[in-house]
């Protein structure tokens, strides 16, 4: 089995698969869709040539130009670098948007869990990267059955105690599979991964020497210890990264690895060029070895109106952003006091995590003309309902007008939808032009 790009021919993605779901018929589940949509394929819809109009609050959409943009951006980004991507799926749980990434050279895709790991092997995706550690007895059993010359599937180790349970399951399994795994190195205070160097050099010996485990790289994911750019958490991110190829460096100086195709890997969407300019000397070819960086942002398809905005590389170096890509949409259903509409979007429909929605825009009607809503805010946010704030003395809003939502996170977005809207151009051609699939 190859990690690499080479070794194989079969396609990134299973692209019958994806096409399958134009197929699906529409109906009460999709709440994203009107009644009238009920029975119709999802082909069906969009041939019709909907457009935002025909819809219904509450809802999310997708602007289907930023979304290129975005994907483009990234991409050619890191081919200018000489670094891979293998976007964390987990944000969209969106095959159709996967082979987006992946039609643009993506290595493959990353995920977070065994669930997420069985939609991505549905869909024929051939690289797979857990970003954590195979623990459960049955996701361990059922890698070890799909992997092979046409599927990879890379898991990260952080323990001891993590190697011995993948070895002692694949030896009661009575199996001759060897699974890829990276070492994680983790930080104090973070999420999960080795504690320091040495614990992580401890976890890599103990897999170098297991006959079920293959050492081919090392993993971890900065993001976890800073939440801003400011120059402290900036120096955080960086020296734990300094930290990572101090690793890879030593375990190649002990001949700890089980591979000439070596991956180290690191990056979400908010630090990715710290992650390559730090991990950088690390890439290329010695001796037979290769070392490929990836990086793994995952947002960045879709962006946001928040926190995204804010601390994307691209946001901070004075170039070209990214341009968000979703919006929600609510509607006025009820003004009981002065200064205060209740909208009928909430925390079931819209992220608020990272932040709470802000309306930018109002008019009377879902796909009509819309102006600015200065001056206003959303400054609570129940299951079902927004509390949107305002000064009835220079602001007009009337029970039934429809608000347009900046949002911050699309990882908790796109959660709360089994389908997803694509207007082609938000700001200008609100037709819908795909409808986006979730499997969460």
């Amino acid at each position: 089995m190859s990690i690499s790009e080479a070794g194989s021919t079969a396609p990134a993605i299973a692209a019958d698969a994806v096409e399958r779901l134009s197929s699906v018929p529409l109906s009460w589940r999709h709440k994203a869709v009107p009644a009238a949509a009920n029975g119709i394929t999802a082909g069906d819809f969009i041939q019709a040539r909907h457009t935002l109009a025909d819809l219904q609050t509450p809802l999310l959409t997708l602007d289907g130009r930023a979304l290129e943009n975005n994907a483009d951006r990234l991409a050619a980004w890191c081919a200018e670098k000489g670094v891979k991507l293998a976007p964390h799926g987990k944000t969209t749980m969106a095959p159709q948007l996967w082979a987006e990434q992946l039609e643009r050279g993506a290595w493959g895709i990353t995920l977070a869990n065994y669930a997420q790991l069985r939609v991505a092997h549905q869909f024929g995706v051939r690289r797979l990267q857990l970003a954590n550690s195979l623990t459960d007895p049955r996701a361990i059993e059922w890698v070890a059955s799909v992997v092979g010359a046409e599927q990879t599937i890379l898991s990260w180790v952080d323990s001891v105690d993590t190697v011995d349970l993948i070895g002692r399951t694949l030896e009661g399994a009575g199996g001759s599979t060897v699974l890829d795994v990276l070492v994680e190195l983790g930080a104090h205070g973070g999420r999960t991964g080795a504690r320091g160097l040495d614990a992580a050099l401890e976890v890599a010996r103990a897999a170098a020497a297991s006959p079920h485990l293959r050492l081919v790289g090392v993993s971890g994911y900065e993001g976890s210890l800073a939440h801003t750019a400011d120059a402290d958490a900036l120096a955080a991110v960086r020296g734990y990264l300094g930290q990572m190829l101090e690793l890879h460096r030593t375990l190649l100086a002990e001949g700890l690895y089980g591979s000439d195709e070596l991956i180290v890997t690191a990056g979400g969407s908010a630090y990715f060029d710290d992650v390559v300019d730090v991990l950088s000397p690390a890439i290329g070819s010695d001796g037979g070895t290769t070392v490929e960086l990836l990086i793994r942002s995952g947002a960045y398809i879709i962006h946001d109106d928040g926190f995204y905005r804010v601390i994307s590389p691209f946001s901070r170096d004075g170039g070209q952003p990214f341009r968000s890509a979703m919006h929600g949409w609510a509607r006025v259903v009820s003004q009981p006091e002065p200064g205060l509409a209740l909208l009928d979007a909430g925390k079931r429909d819209l992220p608020v995590d990272e932040g709470l929605p802000v309306p930018q825009l109002i008019g009377p009607a879902l796909g009509g003309a819309m102006g600015p809503l200065a001056g206003a805010e959303i400054t609570a946010v129940n299951d079902q309902h927004s509390f949107l704030r305002f000064d009835p003395a220079t602001t007009t809003v009337r029970t039934g007008d429809v608000v347009r939502l900046g949002l911050s996170h699309p990882c908790t977005a796109f959660d709360k939808w089994t389908l997803i809207p694509v207007l082609a151009d938000t700001d200008g051609d609100q037709t819908v032009v795909d409808l986006i699939h979730t499997f969460f």
